[in-house]
């Protein structure tokens, strides 16, 4: 037997043992989970995801957005495809992928009479395009994100990953830099993980709401359910040995606490959600 899934048993029963016992019942019963279309892309061949096009039917992979409302404030989870799309209906990215994006988030906010100036933080699975398009708009969110992350996009500017226009209206906003898990607003309710590999510091989130129970949004850790059942990581990945790494720890982070894995483009999962106003708690 491996010892990687000893090792990240181990790992997060630390964890857990090191979180505030239980998450405060204040926090949890006023916790709100938000999920808003942010739109979608639609591929002709699915291979540079490391699976076969007979390993998978899945051809259409939703762009998701989250928000999520706490007694300490609002924290917005990933920021959907470039903005700049929104209402200009199918859009070529490349031959064999196409983006699509009804509504921008900056409009769906609006529509629960919300702006951006409201949104207290804002945190992203990672940088990569379809994750911070509507990231500059947020300026004066204070940025969560794993210091990995931070330098490669944000000092470096690294183009071979990510796209530095989408985001670097960030640059002077208030920042915490992050070396690993993160515990949001100190109650064991919102909970950072980091999972690098899929890019340099690639995170998921974990939360804990009173009636809904445990989810862990998933980042770009999976994006089709047979990347996770036959253990696939995409060929463009920063690390794929850091990437099964982060699949170990999350996965025995899903044991230990009991959560439901959200793989965040996945579609089929997607289409059974409630969409904003209506939320989780």
């Amino acid at each position: 037997m491996s010892q990687r899934p000893v090792i990240a048993v181990l790992f997060c029963s630390m964890l857990l043992a090191a979180l505030p016992a239980a998450a405060s019942q204040a926090a949890t019963d006023n916790l709100r989970l938000y999920v808003f279309d942010c739109g979608s892309l639609k591929l002709d061949d699915v291979t540079l995801f490391g699976l076969t096009s007979e390993e998978t039917p899945v051809r259409e992979l939703f762009v998701p957005c989250y928000l999520i409302e706490h007694p300490q404030g609002r924290l917005l989870w990933d920021a959907g495809l470039p903005v700049a799309l929104a209402g200009q209906g199918d859009v070529e990215m490349e031959p064999g992928a196409v983006m699509r994006y009804e509504s921008s988030i900056v409009d769906q906010l609006a529509g629960m009479g919300l702006a951006p100036s409201d949104i207290d933080l804002i945190a992203f699975s990672h940088l990569h395009f379809d994750h911070v398009g509507a990231a500059n708009l947020f300026t004066t969110a204070k940025l969560l994100i794993q210091t990995t992350e931070y330098q490669s996009g944000f000092v470096d500017k690294n183009t071979e990953l990510f796209q530095p226009d989408l985001y670097l209206g960030l640059a002077e906003s208030e920042r915490r830099l992050l070396s690993g898990d993160h515990d949001v607003f100190g109650d064991g309710s919102v909970m950072l993980i980091s999972a690098p590999g899929h890019t340099p510091g690639h995170q998921t989130l974990l939360l804990n709401l009173a009636n809904t129970g445990r989810l862990m949004l998933s980042g770009d850790l999976y994006h089709f359910r047979e990347s996770r059942t036959l253990r696939r990581a995409p060929v463009f990945n920063f690390s794929a040995e850091q990437t099964f790494a982060a699949m170990d720890k999350v996965e025995a982070l899903l044991v230990e606490t009991g959560a439901t894995l959200w793989i965040e483009h996945e579609k089929a999962l997607a289409d059974t959600l409630k969409k904003a106003p209506a939320y989780y708690d």
